[in-house]
């Protein structure tokens, strides 16, 4: 659940701190105190779009934070560590959004940082917000495939992920059938291109490494004489005339006669000079080596200088290195291949085309079973909610028309439409032709209290749903929010006492102007605050004895109801 929302510098708040709880809230104020901007705040924590226009004029940004307690087996946990931000369970969650008055949005969850994408994501684990613009998404009939396999996932899911495989095998398939008979006279062009490289690289007999190792070569056989002279000087120095290791021999000689005086001092001495006359040696003999082995090839140097621009030449077509040159000849090699076995590649494209289809045919049937078992069982679901919301005469079916074998789509084989008839002996209609606004709030409040019990977002947000509505039906609306409420928080904006009655937490949003600023206040009423906004709904400008004690005894009525829900 919520628990805590701050709010600084938003629109006309200067600051707000909101302690929430269990159960169903409601916001009261008079049109244009800033109830929309509460709902606007937790529409930003949820990852929604931010503007430099909703900076309070003066202030350099606006902060929203917002504190949740989540339950230790909620998915939104699975996405946090996804994600890789630092998440434990038995703590609070806090998202903190800023939005500078240049526009820019900055957002943390638990301190990190992390881009709008992941803030929405996690955003819509945590918050669902229904206002009245939202009404037209039960218009999209797009919209009613996802729902109507959300409220049938667990056994629509398995069969819709086998079905999705089988879609992917086919697309593939196609498209390189595709491919393949549309490629026509440029294919033959291409073949062409494609004989000559494969004939060019491959009369090169190119080898893994060999452009590094020629190199290396050129460099000793290019530098033959310098590397003989240098090494039969360095040899020279160390073992000819009377120099180098004839000289270190006779000095050590002289320190061995005189060790036996100073051992102590002197044998380490004699020790070390004579380990290095041994190492000079053994260096002196492969110097000698290293000399008598240089050779003086020219041809053989003359050979690499053409093979290394040979190399030079493939690199500038083909590839920066012999490595990218061989993996483009690999490719061109599988791509002349096919291109030369075209019609027999058809053939076998076109028998794995026609099998994928029968599989993904056979799927979709399949698929369509179980939409068929969850349609059913959904709209029965959707009219005992409608029935309580008092449009008990109400039919409601999800149609599922198969779309044409040869155009399957990513989803299934099917298109899904909510149809209803809010009157007796009216044809079931899509929903986008129900005229009342009333009746098109009441079917999205009944079918977000059965998602509800399937999504697990622990915080619904109705803004304004009760629009359109009075009487009975208000009180309807009222009761199904508060029993919503039983599993989840739901907060709701609304004008009509028969809603605000039934709140567990009422909050009164109200402007006052200090000096030539406007802000705006949010009270958590009870008691006879309670009753004076209830009595202030009920009769206008003008509160009465008469209002006050109708408040009271909606409240009264309103307590009743509640105990009966549990």
């Amino acid at each position: 659940m919520l628990q805590e929302l701050t709010i600084r510098n938003l629109a006309v708040i200067e600051y707000v701190h909101v302690r929430c709880k269990e159960g169903f809230h409601v916001l009261t104020g008079e049109t244009g105190a800033g109830k929309s901007i509460i709902i606007d705040a937790l529409g930003l924590i949820a990852g929604g779009r931010s503007s430099s226009e909703l900076v309070r004029y003066g202030s350099d940004r606006a902060v929203i934070e917002a504190l949740f307690h989540v339950g230790a087996d909620h998915p939104v946990w699975g996405v946090l560590e996804r994600m890789g931000i630092e998440a434990d369970d038995d703590e609070h969650l806090i998202i903190r959004r800023e939005i500078t008055v240049q526009g820019k949005s900055t957002s943390r969850i638990n301190s990190q940082l992390v881009n709008l994408a992941s803030l929405k994501e996690v955003g819509e684990c945590l918050i669902n917000i229904h206002g009245q613009h939202e009404h037209q998404s039960l218009f999209r009939t797009e919209k009613h495939i996802e729902w109507l396999d959300l409220f049938g996932h667990e056994t629509i899911g398995p069969v819709k992920q086998a079905y999705k495989e089988a879609y992917q095998a086919y697309i593939t398939v196609r498209d390189q059938l595709r491919e393949l008979q549309e490629s026509g006279k440029q294919a033959l062009q291409m073949m062409d291109l494609y004989r000559f490289q494969v004939e060019e690289i491959g009369a090169a007999k190119l080898k893994l490494g060999e452009d590094e190792e020629l190199q290396e070569e050129r460099r000793r056989l290019a530098n033959a004489e310098k590397l003989y002279s240098g090494a039969s000087g360095a040899y020279d120095g160390l073992y000819g005339g009377h120099e180098g290791l004839d000289a270190i021999r006779k000095a050590l000689q002289k320190l061995t006669d005189i060790a036996a005086f100073d051992p102590d001092k002197l044998q380490p001495l004699v020790e070390q000079v004579q380990s290095a006359y041994y190492q000079l040696e053994d260096a002196a003999f492969q110097l000698r080596d290293y000399r008598d082995e240089i050779e003086f090839n020219p041809s053989r140097l003359d050979y690499i200088e053409q093979r290394l621009d040979t190399l030079s030449t493939l690199r500038r077509k083909y590839g920066e290195t012999v490595a990218d040159i061989l993996q483009y000849y690999d490719k061109i090699q599988d791509e002349l291949s096919r291109m030369e076995n075209k019609d027999e590649l058809l053939t076998q494209l076109q028998a794995e085309e026609t099998a994928l289809l029968q599989r993904l045919k056979q799927r979709a049937v399949a698929l369509r079973e179980q939409r068929e078992l969850a349609a059913e069982s959904l709209a029965c679901e959707i009219m005992s909610e409608l029935k309580e919301l008092h449009m008990e005469k109400t039919r409601f079916k999800v149609q599922i028309t198969p779309l044409p074998e040869d155009k399957p789509a990513k989803d299934g084989a099917d298109q899904v439409e909510f149809l209803i008839s809010a009157n007796p002996g009216e044809p079931l209609r899509p929903l986008s032709k129900i005229a009342s606004g009333g009746e098109i709030s009441r079917v999205m409040l009944a079918m977000k209290s059965i998602f509800a019990r399937i999504d697990r977002i622990p915080v619904l947000v109705f803004d304004e749903v009760d629009t359109g509505v009075s009487g009975r039906a208000a009180q309807a609306i009222a009761e199904k929010m508060s029993r919503l409420s039983r599993s989840c928080q739901v907060f709701s904006i609304t004008h009509l006492p028969q809603v605000a009655c039934m709140a567990d937490v009422h909050y009164r949003i109200h402007k006052a102007t200090e000096g030539e600023r406007t802000f705006t206040h949010v009270d958590d009423m009870d008691g006879k605050q309670r009753i004076e906004e209830l009595a202030r709904m009920l009769g206008g400008v003008e509160v009465t004895d008469k209002t006050l004690l109708h408040a009271q005894e909606m409240l009264t009525l309103a307590d009743a109801k509640k105990r009966g829900q549990d």
